[in-house]
C-alpha cells in the first residue's frame, strides 16, 4: 500500500519517516487522476456535468456513502459527506442540544480540541438566556485524576451519573488528540442514554484509525474530518453520522437548507422543505465536488487494503512495535501518555521534565528527516499509519531518537 502514496522526500532525496498522518495523511497517487477526471468532465461538458460522465456531480456525494459507512461501523443512510468538522458539530447540535429550564448541560472532557471546547460554549451561550440557566454553570468538565495524563473510563460514567438529572448532551472524542487514548463509545453511549441525555462524537482522529460500530452502539450523532487518517487534502470535506431513529422525527429542530430536500422534487424550487428521509437531510448546500473526489480516491484506497478492520491489525502491530522499543530502550526520556490498552495508530510522548529539552528533540528529529507532531509543553505524537508505515520507520525514528539523546 505504501506505493500508492507520495512520500514526501527529504533534502538528500531519501524518503521522509512521516509519523504525521493524525494531523495530515499522505496524498494518494490516484487522488491527482480523480481529481483530472472531474476538471476533464468540467472542460468537456459545462453544467451538463452534472448529470452526465462517469461520475455525475448531482450524486457524487452518494459514491461515497459505502465507503464512510465501512469506515464507521453505519448504515449507509446513516452517514453522508458535508461541510467541514466544526460546522458539522454545530448544525449536529442544533438537532441534539434541546435544552430545558431543568436539562441543560453537557459533558465534554477538560483537555477537549480546542474547537470543541469553543462549539459547545458558543451552544451554551445561545441558549442561555432564554433557559434561564449560567453557561458556566452548564458546562461538566470530566478531568485525569491527579498525577494521570488519562481519563478513566469510569471516571466519565461516574460523571455522567452524577449529573443525570441534568444532563442534555453528551460530547467526547472517539480518539482524545493529544494523548491518542481511545474512548469507550459504546458504554459513554449507554450511559448517556440511561442518563437521559443524546450522546455524539467528534471523530477527527477516530475515522480512518479505528474501526467503530455507531450504528450498533445506538450512538445519537458524530462528525469527522477527512483530511488526517481519510488522507483527503487540507481542509476536505467532513462527514457526519445520525442514527436512523431520528431519520424521521420530525419534532427535530435542524437548520435546514435546500440540498437536504427530498431529491424528486428538489429543483420544482417550491419554498416548502420536505427532508430527505435519511441524515442527507441534515445538508444545507451542495458539497465542493473537488475535495468529494480526493475523498472518494482514499475510500477506494481503504478498500484495496481490505477495510479498516485489516487495517487494524496492522496497526496494533506497528504501534505495538513502537511502544516496545520505546519503553526498552528510551525510558529514562520519554513517557508515554497513551494507554497501554489503547489500540490506534497514535502514541503520544512526554519528555520527562528535566532530563531533556523537548523541543530541541523535536528539531533535531526534524533535521533528520522525521516529520512528527509537536504540542506544548513537552509532547511529541507520533502516528505510525498502517496504510504507508512500515515497521522499519519505526525503526529508524527510535534509532534516530536514541542517537538525539545520545548528542543532547
Amino acid at each position: 500500500m505504501r506505493e500508492q502514496f507520495h512520500i514526501p522526500k527529504q533534502a538528500n532525496g531519501q524518503d521522509e519517516i512521516y509519523f504525521c498522518g493524525n494531523s495530515l495523511g499522505l496524498q494518494p497517487k490516484r487522488t491527482q487522476k480523480y481529481i483530472d477526471d472531474l476538471l476533464d468532465d468540467w472542460r468537456r461538458l459545462g453544467v451538463k456535468g452534472h448529470h452526465q460522465g462517469e461520475y455525475p456531480w448531482l450524486p457524487y456525494h452518494k459514491f461515497l456513502l459505502e465507503g464512510f459507512a465501512d469506515l464507521v461501523g453505519a448504515k449507509e443512510s446513516e452517514v453522508v459527506p458535508m461541510n467541514t468538522l466544526t460546522v458539522n458539530l454545530h448544525l449536529l447540535m442544533v438537532s441534539f442540544y434541546r435544552p430545558t429550564k431543568t436539562r441543560f448541560k453537557i459533558l465534554i472532557e477538560g483537555h477537549a480540541f480546542p474547537s470543541d471546547h469553543i462549539a459547545v460554549e458558543a451552544q451554551l451561550r445561545f441558549h442561555a438566556e432564554s433557559m434561564g440557566f449560567n453557561p458556566g454553570d452548564a458546562l461538566v468538565l470530566v478531568e485525569p485524576r491527579d498525577g494521570e495524563e488519562t481519563i478513566r473510563d469510569e471516571d466519565i460514567i461516574e460523571a455522567i451519573e452524577k449529573n443525570a438529572d441534568e444532563l442534555a448532551l453528551v460530547m467526547l472524542p472517539g480518539v482524545q488528540y493529544y494523548t491518542g487514548q481511545v474512548f469507550d463509545m459504546a458504554s459513554i453511549t449507554k450511559a448517556g442514554h440511561k442518563a437521559g441525555a443524546k450522546v455524539g462524537f467528534d471523530l477527527a482522529h477516530a475515522a480512518g484509525n479505528i474501526p467503530m460500530q455507531l450504528h450498533e452502539w445506538n450512538v445519537d450523532f458524530a462528525a469527522w474530518c477527512s483530511y488526517k487518517y481519510l488522507n483527503s487534502g487540507p481542509g476536505s470535506v467532513g462527514g457526519a453520522f445520525v442514527h436512523e431513529r431520528h431519520h424521521l422525527d420530525k419534532e427535530l429542530h435542524r437548520f435546514t437548507g435546500w440540498w437536504g430536500h427530498d431529491e424528486s422534487t428538489r429543483f420544482l424550487m417550491k419554498p416548502e422543505f420536505n427532508p430527505i428521509p435519511s441524515v442527507q437531510a441534515w445538508q444545507c448546500s451542495n458539497p465542493t465536488i473537488l475535495s468529494l473526489a480526493a475523498i472518494r480516491a482514499s475510500l477506494d484506497v481503504f478498500k484495496t487494503a481490505g477495510g479498516i478492520q485489516e487495517l487494524h491489525k496492522i496497526s496494533n502491530s506497528l504501534t505495538g512495535h513502537l511502544r516496545n522499543r520505546l519503553e526498552k530502550e528510551c525510558s529514562q526520556y520519554v513517557s508515554i501518555l497513551t494507554p497501554q490498552k489503547t489500540m490506534a495508530c497514535q502514541l503520544s510522548l512526554s519528555l520527562k521534565t528535566g532530563a531533556i529539552d523537548g523541543k530541541k528533540v523535536f528539531n533535531a528529529l526534524t533535521e533528520n528527516g522525521v516529520t512528527l507532531d509537536w504540542r506544548e509543553p513537552n509532547g511529541i505524537r507520533v502516528a505510525p499509519v498502517p496504510l504507508y508505515n512500515t515497521a522499519q520507520d519505526v525503526d529508524f525514528f527510535v534509532d534516530i531518537l536514541n542517537k538525539t539523546f545520545e548528542r543532547l
